[in-house]
């Protein structure tokens, strides 16, 4: 496909005419044009305990996350980076059954603050999105650029340790009853089996690095991101679909699905043959 170059003008929203309240209104008709995914609007402007509003609250169902998303005009500052961070702590600490992750947007985030957000970013689920904005034939045009995405650590996140009581009070024990049955599946010659529950995720693994994260549901099912690795990511997919389930890769060699009981019983031989697969890669 040949396309024709058309120039563009650089401006800023203010410049635009336009002020924060106008963004908020275009991300909330469309929340995938901050690359996040498309999401869904808990909240705006939501009054926090310890003073102030979150900009927007956005949820991703099927990964039981959600987004504490502060949005600022012009350059970010100090004040912005606190108020995101405490915004999301309260959240998290509120809302417990969920992941969290804080999302910072601005028009524009120096190399100062795009080093201090990355020292933060460490030890805190932070994303920095900056904000592109371009005219074109009298039309404005928006592009929002992830600059900092949440590091990753073989598919798993830090997470505070809990245990299966929690779990328990938290989601559907048929959602969990999943969870076991897979564990079962593990043939017991593959090394001690460990499974690690955290208030994000439950974690699974044996002699080398952890190869399974589940994140049990409200639900009937299971949602859970398995490392088979990359060279063997998308041939398991194709198995999967071919028996009528769905699956995605996620990053460059991992797996995201969704499970029933019926699913998981029915793709048994399947199963056991991804988790041999993803516990040998976790060893490498």
């Amino acid at each position: 496909m040949s396309c024709d170059y058309v120039k563009t003008t650089p401006i800023t929203m203010r410049d635009a005419g336009k002020d924060e309240k106008w963004l908020h209104d275009v991300i909330c008709k469309d929340t995938s044009l901050i690359g996040l995914g498309d999401l869904l609007v808990i909240e705006r402007e939501r009054t926090q305990p310890t003073g102030g509003r979150i900009d927007l609250i956005l949820s991703d169902p099927e990964e039981n996350l959600r987004y504490e998303v502060e949005i600022m005009l012009g350059t970010v500052n100090e004040s912005h980076i606190i108020r995101t961070i405490e915004y999301w702590d309260v959240e998290r600490r509120r809302y417990s059954s969920y992941e969290h992750k804080a999302v910072i947007i601005a028009e524009e985030i120096t190399n100062r603050f795009f080093n201090v957000i990355g020292l933060l970013n460490k030890a805190i689920p932070i994303i920095a999105i900056q904000l592109n904005a371009f005219l074109l034939d009298s039309k404005l045009c928006l592009n929002f650029v992830k600059v900092l995405d949440v590091m990753e650590d073989g598919g798993e996140e830090p997470s505070e340790q809990v245990d299966r009581k929690y779990w328990e009070a938290r989601v559907n024990a048929k959602s969990l009853a999943v969870l076991d049955k897979m564990v079962s599946f593990i043939p017991k010659d593959v090394g001690e089996l460990r499974v690690k529950y955290n208030r994000g995720h439950v974690a699974l693994g044996t002699t080398g690095n952890n190869f399974c994260w589940f994140h049990p549901r409200k639900g009937s099912h299971v949602h859970f991101h398995i490392k088979p690795g990359a060279e063997a990511r998308d041939a398991f997919i194709k198995k999967f679909e071919d028996k009528g389930i769905e699956c995605s890769p996620k990053r460059t060699d991992l797996i995201s699905m969704v499970l029933t009981m019926k699913e998981l019983e029915d793709s048994k031989d399947l199963i056991v043959e991804l988790i041999l697969a993803a516990n040998q890669s976790a060893k490498k």
